[in-house]
């Protein structure tokens, strides 16, 4: 009696504890816009980034209330705050890059366990429209294994899908700062935008926004100054031509830097470009399918085609639906992958 009673009472506990972990663990619901302000209003890297800009500004402050600094400790001082804040607007350029590739996928994968879901019902039906024309002696037992197959290669793919989109989702939810095992619903991602920057737009001025940029352009500017500094009558001629050597080393490092960087951004435009017209070709093949959607229904009720067809046809539309999905995520991704190679934000996420 009493080990049934101690059995009891432990098994109460842990169905309590199950329960109370169940209850503890939080629902939130996410849009794209959301998710990046979370991660950017509370990231560690950003916060980091924010913190160093404020330690650079503050030592900005005191160098020039300080009646004896000089020139190169102020000089320094200003190019640091201005590097910090820089790479501030970069850090946040990147993480955005992150979470928005981190939320079409998860979004992307939401999608892909209704499409399977699709297709294992449409395999289902397939395989007992076989078996009954086996039985009926219109068909063979290879058609019925052919529809076996297929049914079992989507079914696999249905399971990975299922598995995969929580792993997804964990990693989004990480990155945003949510608790380990938050329930995730997100909502579709919003039509990208149209950048209204052109490409010479976009290349002007990279070396005020791009940190690695903005540090080498800071490298020419302070080597400069070393010259100016030491081109005198009182400074050993070695020391100039040695500022000198600096100088040119600093603007040939400056150089290949800008050249990389105009490559990126060119690439990263042509790649934007390119997903823009998949989208376009996207949403053209999904009007197709849904024609035909609408087509395979009519016959339906005229009595020229059978339910299966339909069915069919409907599959076919969700999967040119979910094409478009892809696509637009995929233009998401560009626009994110331009925004970080130009260090000007035209996702309309960065805030």
């Amino acid at each position: 009696m009493t080990r049934t009673l101690t059995r009891s009472v432990a098994l109460l506990l842990t169905l309590g504890l199950s329960l109370a972990a169940s209850a503890s663990a939080q629902a939130v619901s996410l849009s794209l816009e959301s998710a990046v302000t979370r991660a950017l209003a509370s990231g560690p890297d950003v916060t980091t980034a924010r913190a160093n800009l404020q330690k650079a500004q503050a030592n900005l402050k005191a160098v020039q209330a300080d009646p004896t600094s000089i020139i190169t400790t102020l000089t320094q001082a200003q190019q640091d705050a201005a590097a910090q804040a820089a790479t501030l607007d970069g850090t946040k350029l990147n993480i955005a890059q992150t979470v928005l590739g981190q939320y079409v996928g998860a979004f992307e994968a939401a999608g892909r366990v209704n499409l399977n879901a699709a297709q294992v019902a449409l395999d289902e039906r397939n395989l007992a429209i076989a078996r009954a024309r086996l039985q009926a002696r219109v068909a063979t037992q290879l058609d019925v294994n052919r529809a076996q197959t297929s049914l079992n290669q989507n079914r696999q793919e249905l399971a990975d899908a299922r598995a995969q989109q929580p792993v997804l989702e964990a990693q989004l939810a990480r990155t945003i700062g949510l608790p380990t095992g938050t329930d995730l619903t997100l909502s579709a991602p919003p039509a990208p935008p149209k950048p209204t920057l052109t490409l010479a737009g976009l290349q002007s001025g990279l070396d005020k926004r791009l940190p690695s940029l903005v540090q080498a352009a800071q490298g020419v500017s302070f080597a400069n100054l070393q010259v100016t500094l030491a081109d005198n009558d009182y400074t050993p001629v070695r020391t100039l031509q040695d500022a000198r050597t600096s100088l040119a080393n600093a603007q040939r490092s400056l150089d290949d830097a800008a050249r990389a960087s105009n490559t990126q951004v060119r690439d990263a435009y042509r790649s934007l470009s390119d997903a823009q017209e998949r989208v376009a070709l996207a949403r053209q093949s999904s009007a197709n399918a849904q024609t035909s959607l609408t087509q395979a229904q009519a016959r339906l009720k005229a009595g020229t085609a059978a339910a299966v067809e339909v069915q069919q046809a409907q599959v076919q539309a969700q999967q040119s639906a979910f094409v478009v999905i892809q696509a637009q995520n995929n233009l998401w991704r560009a626009l994110a992958a331009l925004s970080t190679a130009s260090g000007n934000d035209v996702t309309g996420l960065v805030r």
